[in-house]
């Protein structure tokens, strides 16, 4: 991968940064009302552990050692967005939380997970290119 790819990333208004980073925002606040309204404890640090790192993995790849680290952590990333997928969908089949609240966080999570597969499309296709 050209460095091109790395670099365009490392701008400092970075979309994929600034969506995961309030994407964590939201993630800690449902945590803060499982725990205090609904006193649920397990599937709120599964999920809070899962949905504040896809913007620190996201922030490793773009600070990464190499181009293949940043595409590395971006893959753990997209790995992490769709495992937060995945326990939001049982904690609104489970009644923990309304939908209202389901489908605000389920469409940012499948937001980024649109934009973290586009940036390793990019990567790859740069990848095969070099």
């Amino acid at each position: 991968m050209n460095n091109e790819v790395k670099n365009s990333y490392q701008r400092k208004e970075n979309v994929i940064l600034n969506k995961s980073k309030a994407f964590a925002v939201n993630i800690v606040r449902l945590c803060q009302f499982l725990q205090s309204e609904k006193h649920e404890y397990i599937l709120s640090k599964q999920i809070l552990r899962s949905g504040t790192s896809i913007g620190a993995n996201a922030k490793e790849a773009i600070n990464g050692s190499s181009n293949k680290d940043f595409g590395n952590k971006m893959i753990i990333a997209l790995k992490e967005a769709g495992e937060t997928e995945y326990w939001l969908e049982i904690l609104f089949e489970t009644d923990y939380i309304c939908k209202e609240q389901f489908d605000s966080m389920i469409t940012d999570c499948r937001e980024l997970i649109k934009i973290l597969t586009s940036i390793i499309n990019t990567i790859k296709k740069s990848m095969s290119n070099d």
